[in-house]
């Protein structure tokens, strides 16, 4: 995936976690180029207000808190801020279920805790650019885990041809311009064909369309494009 780049205005970050993880994080990610981190949570209700009067561009999120878990934070955050932050779900398992109901609740990607800074820190600049942070392998792992929807969950007639090979592409990973160089389209027939797909199946996001594209069983665990 081609990386925004770190010479514009830089990225704000809320980091909710526990104490001793963010503060790790906010040590390392406050030094990446392009990245300020604003401000810290020690839960899902205080990462919801800190949000409110800090307004993040992006919360990096675990999913295990107090009080109130990442996902119901993400989840309230979305349906309630008239210009929600993007939401990086950070998890210590990449097989847990938790995160997959992080995504649907509208997160813009996941990344694991062990994963180098410079890895969290383009992950955060990703989703800051309108992107997602999806890895394939894992999100079919953990779909495959969950009981299958209901075909009804991606009314597939409502697709174009079009429209379902560009959800099949976003859900290999790729990015809007890869995507385009893929089709040999241009970058906006493809944001073009993105937006209308969000708005058919009614997801929140790029992420959340491909979770919805595996629980229907439009995707299946394993594709790999």
């Amino acid at each position: 995936m081609a990386l925004p780049s770190v010479t514009g205005p830089a990225v704000t970050l809320l980091i909710a976690d526990d104490e001793v993880t963010r503060s790790g994080l906010r040590m390392l990610l406050d030094a990446q180029p392009g990245i300020t981190v604003v401000g810290e949570a020690a839960d899902g209700v205080e990462a919801v207000e800190r949000v409110r009067s800090l307004r993040p561009d992006v919360v990096l999120m675990d999913v295990r808190m107090p009080r109130r878990n990442g996902i119901e934070a993400t989840r309230q955050l979305l349906a309630e801020l008239a210009e929600p932050p993007k939401v990086v779900v950070i998890t210590t398992f990449e097989n847990d279920g938790y995160v997959t109901a992080a995504l649907s609740a509208g997160a813009s990607g996941f990344v694991l805790k062990r994963l180098p800074v410079r890895r969290i820190a383009e992950a955060v600049r990703v989703v800051a650019a309108g992107e997602a942070v999806l890895f394939p392998a894992a999100l079919g792992r953990m779909v495959a885990a969950r009981p299958l929807g209901s075909a009804e969950a991606l009314p597939q007639a409502a697709l174009t041809g079009r429209e379902e090979e560009v959800l099949r592409l976003m859900a290999t990973g790729l990015s809007n311009p890869e995507i385009a160089e893929s089709l040999t389209v241009s970058l906006e027939t493809v944001k073009t064909h993105v937006g209308n797909m969000l708005t058919k199946l009614g997801a929140q996001n790029r992420t959340h369309a491909v979770v919805i594209a595996y629980e229907s069983g439009l995707m299946v665990p394993g594709f790999a494009g």
